[in-house]
């Protein structure tokens, strides 16, 4: 153990940690732009810099070192205004629009601004970068022209996705963040997932807002659909302010139903129609030879990924499409039978803790309906902001149920929001299949935990299958590798794009791992609480296949449930 001071008070921390780690222990929060705690420290916006005992000079508390008898301040004069100095060199060459941006209210840079009292006017020059706003990505909106070089997009697009897209270009004044070759984002390999978005502390990189496609749809008298994801229903209420892993479903649908859908259903439902399908698809592969190992395909992020960099390797994807399409196919086609209603008619949304489904719901594959089979894809911020602009209060709604007939998913459909859900909702149905045996021990926790990579073997009628689990892209990137050289010896994989699965989704409020950690939390209690567990003793499960489907992998299934996937490759090439 230390022992140093930090304004006055005394304490002990362990060896090795950072200035700005120990003034924590005494509650004092020292400001930063570009550090993020769970990333690499990177010391360059220096907003941070205190005064050490016998440094000439002001050192950053995100990367120093405490030391034996250190006497550190936090907020002398001079810091403060080294601090208020810093503040202004960034505004000279940053838009002041911060009524307009997308980030108003929670930009790490305002809220820096109004804790130091920014309240004079600029004493330099103000000089914008003048380019244009990137809006090609159904997904991202990038603002170059808001940038502060800050370095969090570039760590988590090269280090932890390794899809390597964004990078710093020119030297000095003149650096900005970039793709490459001054391409447009939807014209590089970039594949939605958004944690970019997830890290920019300001408002360069931001979600592709569709919240107007459904006001549109309002005043056009289209019958407004919403499916919403698993993910979504404990995200909601924490963007809207509340604690970290609320559970709010019957808030959440109250709320829809006053912003004016007609119709809220439950993404849970084809989650458990995806596992009867991609299940029975996995059976038959290992029962018939088929290319082994299968994985699965419900992350957009993931499916762009594997076209994009092993585009020879999509036919180990399994073709089912993911539950956001299934339900967009279903309701177009099943449900305006049954319910009535012109599918020409219909405006179908979803509700997501992804960007990357904005990518997907617009590839021209997904139109089996006859349609686009999901006409916009919101995510959990979006719906915030729908909420707060109606001026709904949302810490005070009663609670309401999801519409019938798609009203109540099974705990395996809920937990597709966790990394290794997929896997273990599959687990589940696989196995009675299989032996026609109930399962005793329904949790798998071998695939539960944020490793990398979980790895498990299943002992299901005397046939030990093996899965994997594996969750952001560069772990994806290295299974991969596996497959093509010939060593990944497992019959199944399941593949999420984000950290931590669609809990940590892009979409979602701004997450770190605690967070993500918080939400996973509950997601395994909301599937200890629901009275079905298994999607195939789901009775909408059940209906669907016996008034329309017939059975998995029919050739109505196939028509509307599965897809074919795409050669992306030639966008690698310069």
């Amino acid at each position: 153990m230390v022992n140093i001071n930090i304004d006055g008070i005394n304490l002990q921390v362990e060896e090795g940690t950072t200035i700005m780690e120990a003034a924590k222990k005494i509650h004092v929060n020292i400001p930063s732009l570009c550090h993020h705690e769970d990333q690499s420290v990177k010391s360059v916006c220096r907003i941070c810099v205190v005064e050490v005992n016998g440094q000439k000079l002001l050192q950053p508390a995100c990367s120093y070192p405490v030391a034996e008898s250190m006497s550190i301040r936090t907020n002398t004069p001079r810091i403060i205004k080294a601090r208020k100095n810093i503040l202004e060199l960034i505004f000279s060459h940053h838009p002041q629009d911060c009524l307009n941006c997308d980030k108003n209210g929670s930009c790490e840079l305002q809220s820096i601004a109004q804790d130091l009292n920014m309240n004079s006017p600029i004493r330099y020059e103000v000089e914008l970068r003048g380019k244009a706003v990137d809006t090609s990505s159904p997904s991202i909106t990038f603002d170059a022209n808001k940038c502060i070089l800050c370095g969090r997009c570039v760590e988590v697009c090269n280090d932890v996705q390794t899809v390597g897209i964004l990078a710093k270009e020119n030297r000095g004044y003149n650096t900005v963040v970039a793709p490459p070759y001054g391409k447009k984002l939807q014209d590089t390999a970039c594949v939605n997932c958004g944690q970019c978005v997830q890290v920019c502390p300001v408002g360069a990189l931001t979600i592709h807002d569709d919240t107007n496609l459904v006001y549109k749809a309002k005043e056009e008298g289209k019958v407004l659909i919403a499916q919403v994801a698993p993910s979504s229903r404990t995200t909601i209420a924490e963007a809207l302010g509340e604690e970290t892993g609320t559970v709010s479903t019957g808030r959440m649908i109250t709320a829809m139903k006053m912003l004016g859908f007609d119709y809220v259903f439950d993404t849970d439902f084809t989650a458990d129609l995806t596992i009867m399908e991609e299940g029975n698809e996995l059976l038959n592969r290992i029962t018939n030879g088929g290319v082994l190992p299968m994985m699965t395909s419900c992350c957009p992020g993931w499916v762009k990924f594997c076209e994009t960099s092993y585009p020879k390797y999509t036919q180990h994807l399994s073709s089912a499409k993911s539950p956001q399409q299934m339900f967009g196919s279903v309701i177009k086609t099943y449900f305006a039978q049954k319910a009535g209603i012109d599918p020409a008619n219909i405006f179908s949304c979803s509700i997501m803790p992804c960007t990357a489904k904005k990518f997907e719901c617009k590839r021209p594959e997904m139109s089996d309906s006859g349609y686009q089979d999901v006409d916009a894809a919101l995510t959990v911020q979006e719906l915030a902001k729908l909420i707060k602009s109606a001026g709904i209060d949302f810490s005070k709604l009663e609670e309401s149920r999801f519409d019938n007939p798609f009203g109540l998913g099974s705990g395996a459909g809920e937990i597709f929001a966790a990394t290794g859900g997929v896997m273990e909702a599959a687990l589940r149905t696989v196995y009675e299949v299989l032996t026609g045996e109930e399962l005793k021990q329904l949790e798998f926790q071998a695939v539960r935990g944020f490793e990398g990579l979980k790895e498990a073997a299943v002992d299901i009628n005397g046939t030990t299958v093996k899965v994997a689990v594996v969750h952001s892209l560069g772990e994806a990137r290295k299974i991969m590798d596996r497959v093509v050289d010939g060593t990944a010896d497992y019959h199944f994989i399941e593949v999420m794009a984000c950290p931590g699965g669609c809990i940590g989704g892009g979409g979602n409020p701004v997450r770190n791992w605690k967070k993500v950690a918080k939400r996973t939390v509950n997601v395994y209690q909301q599937d200890k609480d629901l009275p079905i567990r298994k999607s195939h003793e789901s009775p909408a499960i059940k209906m669907i296949y016996e008034e329309f489907l017939g059975e998995p992998l029919s050739e109505t299934s196939h028509h509307l449930l599965h897809t074919k996937y795409a050669n992306r490759q030639d966008i690698l090439r310069i």
